[in-house]
């Protein structure tokens, strides 16, 4: 049997991981003595799993998470009011992404929000769902740019369409009109079908001024606040703590 043309055809066809597990399967004798039945499985598994792991890059990319948070990594040690119980139940499979619900992290700047975020972010990613991080300005300025030229309503589509949208620094500045208009959009499109993750040094009771028009902000906080866990963080700035420390370690 001539190998080169079989592994040349599954790459024509996409199957490069079975094309790769096929061309180690001809350099493995032991394998030889495996059945035809045992071999396809192999072939197949292989394939199954090099599909999956380039679905999970694409999702990881996609999102935009920078550095390498995951939850894994999570300090429980440091005092900042963490409960541990609460975050391990969400990270299980990404419960909370799956029932459609919300998650606020809520704390003094320094205290790691921005960390924990992509963790959970990235927690799901790898549990098969799609996320998006962005701060909350760069959010309102792409938006301003798509109304400019024409995509708004394409933009407002894609972000009501991602499984976990986190927007970072939520309410750090009163919203205008558009922006406040904007993000009910936003409410409505994900409102029960999607989850909102979003990382805030204000508390909630705080929002509802940040937003500004009380109509509006009725409308906003009851589509994300009722069905929404708080993970609501105090003490020191972790960045104070680790000063001096080496500039890989991320406040966690």
């Amino acid at each position: 049997m001539l190998t080169q043309p079989t592994i040349e055809k599954l790459c024509a066809m996409r199957l490069r991981g079975m094309a790769e597990a096929f061309r180690e399967q001809q350099q493995e004798p032991d394998v030889q003595r495996l059945s035809f039945e045992e071999r396809l499985g192999l072939l197949i598994d292989r394939q199954w799993n090099w599909r999956e792991n380039c679905a999970l890059d694409r999702r990881l990319r996609n999102a935009r998470l920078q550095g390498n948070a995951c939850v894994e990594d999570i300090d429980y040690r440091t005092a900042r009011g963490l409960d541990r119980q609460l975050v391990r139940s969400l990270i299980a499979e990404s419960a909370w992404v799956r029932e459609h619900q919300n998650l606020f992290l809520i704390g003094p700047t320094g205290i790691g929000k921005t960390w924990l975020a992509r963790a959970f972010g990235h927690k799901a990613c790898r549990d098969g769902y799609t996320a998006l991080f962005i701060k909350a300005s760069e959010l309102f300025r792409d938006l301003g740019v798509a109304r400019a030229d024409g995509s708004h309503r394409k933009m407002l589509y894609r972000l009501g369409r991602v499984d976990v949208l986190i927007v970072d620094d939520w309410a750090m500045a009163p919203l205008t009109d558009i922006e406040r208009r904007d993000f009910l959009d936003i409410c409505d499109e994900r409102y029960q079908t999607r989850s909102t993750m979003l990382t805030s040094q204000l508390p909630v009771p705080a929002w509802h001024a940040q937003i500004g028009d009380p109509t509006v902000a009725d409308s906003i906080l009851d589509r994300l606040v009722h069905n929404a866990h708080r993970l609501e963080l105090n003490g020191e700035s972790m960045r104070k703590k680790r000063r001096g420390k080496s500039d890989g370690a991320n406040p966690s």
